[in-house]
C-alpha cells in the first residue's frame, strides 16, 4: 500500500478500497452539516466567509447520520486493533457523530474542548460567541490500547499533566493558505492542533488516515514529525492545494522530532534476569548511595539483610528506609572499582544486550 499520498475521490468509496487493519490513527474533520440558509452578513453589511460549499449540505439529519455511519464503519475496519480515532466537530454535528460512534462499538477515551483563543464573534448578537470545537478521541473497544505519549504531553505543557481543554488560536495569518488573496479552504485547521494530536497518539513512522483531507494540515504536520499519511479528498482544488503545501514542508531531523519516552514502552526486566545471565552474581553485595545499608543477592533474585530478613529489591529498599514503597532499581547500587553503579544502569545495559 502506497503511503504519503492524496487520493482524490469520495471518502467512503475510497476507504472501501483500502485493506483491513492498515492504519495506526484516523483523524477526521467531517462536514459539519451547518445547514446555512444563506449568506452571513456583518452589521456593516460586509460578507462573512463561512462554509457554504455543496460538500457541507445534506438533505436531512437522517441523510447526515447515514453518511456518518458509513464513513465511521469504514474507518473502524481500517484501524489496527490498538489504533485510535479522532473526530472534530461543532454543536451542529458532534453529538450525532458521538452517538453513532458509540453505537458502532467505539470506546470513547476523552472528549477534548478546543477553546479558540481568537474566535469569530457572533455578529448578530443573538447567541453566545461560538468559541470552541469538540474533539472525540476513541478506540475500537474497551480492551484496545491506543498510543498515548503521556510524558510527551506533559513536557509540552511545562511538566504539568495535559488537560482536556486546549486553548489554541484558529488558523490565521501566514499559516492560512490563500489563492489570489482568498482562503483556499473555509475550515483549515491550525497546525498546532494536529501537532498536539499526532504527538499524543502516534509513534514515528505510524500511518495516519485523514478521510476529509481538505487543505492538507494532517499531511503537513505528519511529514514534519516523521509520520506517514493517506489523505482522501473529493474536491480536486483542495487536493491540489494540499499537495503543494505538503511538498514545501521539510521533515524535522530525527533528533529534533524525538519525544519524551514512556517508561512502559521499554521491555520489562525482572531483577532476577540480571542474576540468571551472570550480570550480577549470587552473593554480590548491594548498597545504597550513602553506603548506610547493605544487602546480599540470592540465587532467586531476592535480597537478604543481615539478621535474616529477605525480599525483593523494592521491599527491602522500603524496609531499610521505613517507607511504604521504594524503587529498588534506583535505591540499590553495586560497588565497581571504588564507585557505585545503580541497578537501573545495569538494567539498561541488559536491555541493550537483549535488543542487540
Amino acid at each position: 500500500m502506497v503511503q504519503d499520498r492524496i487520493i482524490i475521490g469520495d471518502s467512503i468509496a475510497e476507504m472501501a478500497r483500502l485493506p483491513d487493519a492498515c492504519v495506526d490513527l484516523v483523524f477526521a474533520d467531517p462536514p459539519y452539516n451547518l445547514q446555512l440558509g444563506g449568506d452571513l452578513q456583518r452589521p456593516d453589511g460586509s460578507h462573512v466567509d463561512a462554509v457554504t460549499d455543496s460538500w457541507d449540505r445534506f438533505g436531512s439529519f437522517a441523510e447526515y447520520d447515514a453518511f456518518t455511519k458509513a464513513w465511521l464503519t469504514q474507518a473502524r475496519r481500517l484501524m489496527k486493533p490498538d489504533a485510535g480515532l479522532w473526530v472534530i466537530g461543532t454543536y451542529h454535528n458532534i453529538f450525532r457523530v458521538g452517538t453513532i460512534l458509540q453505537d458502532l462499538g467505539f470506546w470513547v477515551l476523552n472528549d477534548i474542548v478546543w477553546r479558540k483563543a481568537n474566535p469569530m464573534p457572533n455578529f448578530k448578537g443573538t447567541r453566545f460567541t461560538n468559541a470552541h470545537e469538540t474533539l472525540i478521541w476513541a478506540s475500537k473497544s474497551p480492551q484496545a490500547r491506543p498510543t498515548f505519549n503521556y510524558k510527551a504531553m506533559k513536557a509540552l505543557n511545562e511538566d504539568l499533566q495535559m488537560r482536556s481543554d486546549w486553548t489554541l488560536p484558529i488558523c490565521s495569518g501566514a499559516e492560512r493558505v490563500k489563492i489570489d488573496g482568498v482562503k483556499a479552504h473555509p475550515t483549515q485547521k491550525p497546525e498546532a492542533l494536529l501537532h498536539r494530536i499526532l504527538l499524543a497518539s502516534t509513534h514515528e513512522a505510524d500511518l495516519v488516515l485523514d478521510p476529509f483531507f481538505g487543505s492538507g494540515t494532517t499531511g503537513a504536520v505528519a511529514r514534519r514529525l516523521g509520520r506517514h499519511f493517506i489523505g482522501i479528498e473529493r474536491e480536486e482544488r483542495y487536493a491540489a492545494v494540499a499537495e503543494g503545501r505538503i511538498a514545501a514542508v521539510a521533515p524535522l531531523p530525527p533528533e529534533d522530532r524525538a519525544i519524551t519516552g514512556q517508561a512502559r514502552e521499554k521491555p520489562r526486566v525482572p531483577f532476577g534476569a540480571l542474576v540468571e545471565t551472570g550480570m550480577l552474581l549470587p552473593g554480590s553485595t548491594l548498597v545504597d548511595r550513602q553506603r548506610r545499608h547493605r544487602a546480599r543477592v540470592r540465587a532467586d533474585g531476592s535480597l537478604a539483610l543481615e539478621g535474616g530478613r529477605s525480599g525483593s529489591i523494592h521491599q527491602l529498599g522500603a524496609a531499610v528506609q521505613g517507607l511504604p514503597s521504594c524503587n529498588g532499581w534506583t535505591f540499590w547500587h553495586v560497588e565497581n572499582r571504588g564507585g557505585l553503579v545503580p541497578l537501573d544502569q545495569m538494567r539498561e545495559d541488559y536491555r541493550a544486550q537483549a535488543s542487540g
